[in-house]
Formats: C-alpha cells, sequence, structure tokens
C-alpha cells in the first residue's frame, strides 16, 4: 500500500537515507528527540492553509524548496534590499528560498503545499 504525504512525511537522515513518520501531533518532538535534534535532516512535508501564515521562518541549515500543489499563494522573502513577492498561481508553480532567509506566505483561499525543508535550527517571529 503506498504512504500518502497527507499523512505522512518523509525525513532525510545525512546520508540521504529516507524514513516515513506519521504526520500527527507528536511529529516534530519526535525529530527533536529521534534525529539528533534534526542536525543534518530533512523533511519532505505537505500542508494545507486557508489564511496567511501568521510567522516569519528562517531555515539556518539550508535552502527549503516549496511546492503549490493548489489553490494560490505568494512568497514573502525577506531580503536586506525589502521583501521580494514570489508569485506562484498554478500547481506545480515553486519557489526556492535561501539558507537563513526569512519568509512567510500569503494564502489565497484553500491552498495546499509542499515543503523540503533542512529543519535543523528553524526559528519563527510574528509577523
Amino acid at each position: 500500500m503506498p504512504a500518502s504525504i497527507n499523512a505522512q512525511f518523509v525525513v532525510y537522515n545525512p546520508e540521504q537515507q529516507a524514513r516515513i513518520e506519521p504526520a500527527d501531533a507528536t511529529l516534530y518532538q519526535r525529530l527533536e528527540q529521534n534525529y539528533n535534534g534534526f542536525q543534518g535532516h530533512t523533511l519532505v512535508s505537505c500542508y494545507e492553509f486557508d489564511a496567511d501564515w501568521a510567522n516569519w521562518e528562517l531555515h539556518p541549515a539550508g535552502d527549503e524548496v516549496v511546492i503549490l500543489l493548489s489553490g494560490q499563494a505568494t512568497m514573502l522573502l525577506q531580503h536586506e534590499h525589502g521583501i521580494e513577492q514570489i508569485e506562484l498561481h498554478q500547481a506545480n508553480d515553486f519557489c526556492l528560498v535561501p539558507r537563513n532567509t526569512w519568509h512567510r506566505a500569503k494564502i489565497a483561499g484553500a491552498t495546499k503545499m509542499m515543503f523540503v525543508t533542512p529543519g535543523a535550527g528553524t526559528v519563527h517571529r510574528p509577523v
């Protein structure tokens, strides 16, 4: 039986071996406990949104890939010179979020996105 990115996420270890983890309420606790504080690991995940992100996010461990599966979103990337807006309007549009770049999404209706995230050290701040 195949896995579903809606119910399970994929964790790559530093050797690029993949493991499936249930996408449940204890996921992030397990990632911290079972994956060396998530050092050197990458998470492949899928989330649905119906509102703008309430926080900015930053990944110091590497670049993130954000893929639009359905709906529409505007990714906001904060650079030294200002905010870059990347419009994701069609399924399969994606953007690369460079390491150490604050980012968030503005959501237009029901939207589903997939993420490939080097998660170690991720930080958040309110909008």
